[in-house]
C-alpha cells in the first residue's frame, strides 16, 4: 500500500514540509512517481518504529486484531531457519529455498512464490538500524493460517553500501518476512522489529548466539504477547 505526502504529513500530525525534511535529512523511505513522492506503507512503519514515532491518524495504524499475537513467530522461525555464514550473493536463493519449501501450503502456491520472489522489484527490503534489515515480499500474498515463515539469514560480510540502511551500518544480518496473510504482514514485522530493535533478537544475533538461544528468545517473546495485558 502505498501513501502520498499529505496522507504521510496527517498520519503524523505534522506538515508537509516536516515530511521533506524527514526524506531529506532523516532516510525516510520513499520512491518518485513522476516527480512526486509515495511511501511504502511498511517501509514507513519500520522508519518510524526505530525513531519513536506513533502515527495519529488511520493511515499507518495497524488494524485492530489480536491476529498476528495468535501466530508464533517460534513457528514460524522454525519453519524458515536460522541460516549462517551465507554470502550476499546466494542471500536471494535463500528467500526462494525457504518460500518454496514452506509446510501448510501446495505446489502450486510454493511455485508461484519462487517466481515471484526471483522477479525484479520481488523483494522489499526494509532496513531497521544497527545492521538489521527485515527483507519480505513485495507483493502481498496469502497464504493460508497454518503457512508463513521467518528466516534468520546471518552474512558472512555485510551487504553492499548501495543497498538501503537507515543508519551508517552495513547490514549483515536479515529477518525475511512471510507472513500467512496481508492481515498479518505488517503486524509480524512490527513484532520482529520491536524484538530487534528493543528486544533480545538484535544482540543475540550480533553475537552469533546458538540456534537454540535464539528460538528460546522467540519462544519467551510468544509467551509474552499472547498474556492478555499484551494484547490490544
Amino acid at each position: 500500500m502505498y501513501l502520498n505526502l499529505a496522507q504521510i504529513a496527517e498520519s503524523f500530525g505534522v506538515s508537509e514540509r516536516v515530511v521533506s525534511g524527514w526524506m531529506r535529512d532523516e532516510g525516510l523511505p520513499h520512491t518518485l512517481d513522476r516527480g512526486r513522492p509515495l511511501f511504502d506503507r511498511a517501509q514507513v512503519v519500520q522508519w518510524a518504529m526505530t525513531r519513536g514515532l506513533a502515527a495519529k491518524a488511520g493511515f499507518l495504524a495497524a488494524p485492530a486484531s489480536s491476529l498476528s499475537t495468535q501466530v508464533r513467530l517460534g513457528a514460524l522461525l522454525r519453519a524458515g531457519g536460522i541460516w549462517r555464514d551465507v554470502a550476499p550473493a546466494d542471500v536471494p536463493d535463500v528467500f526462494v529455498r525457504v518460500a518454496t519449501s514452506l509446510p501448510g501450503t501446495t505446489a502450486p502456491v510454493r511455485g508461484m512464490l519462487g517466481q515471484r520472489l526471483r522477479a525484479p522489484g520481488g523483494i522489499s527490503m526494509a532496513p531497521i538500524g544497527a545492521g538489521c534489515a527485515l527483507p519480505h515480499p513485495a507483493a502481498r500474498i496469502t497464504l493460508g493460517r497454518d503457512a508463513g515463515a521467518l528466516a534468520v539469514i546471518l552474512l558472512r560480510e555485510p551487504l553492499a553500501p548501495s543497498e538501503p540502511r537507515v543508519d551508517d551500518v552495513p547490514v549483515s544480518r536479515l529477518v525475511f518476512v512471510l507472513a500467512p496473510s496481508p492481515r498479518t504482514h505488517l503486524e509480524l514485522i512490527a513484532r520482529v522489529s520491536r524484538l530487534l530493535v528493543r528486544g533480545p533478537l538484535g544482540p543475540l544475533l550480533t553475537a552469533g548466539a546458538p540456534d537454540e538461544e535464539i528460538l528460546r528468545a522467540v519462544d519467551e517473546a510468544d509467551a509474552t504477547a499472547l498474556l492478555p495485558s499484551a494484547r490490544p
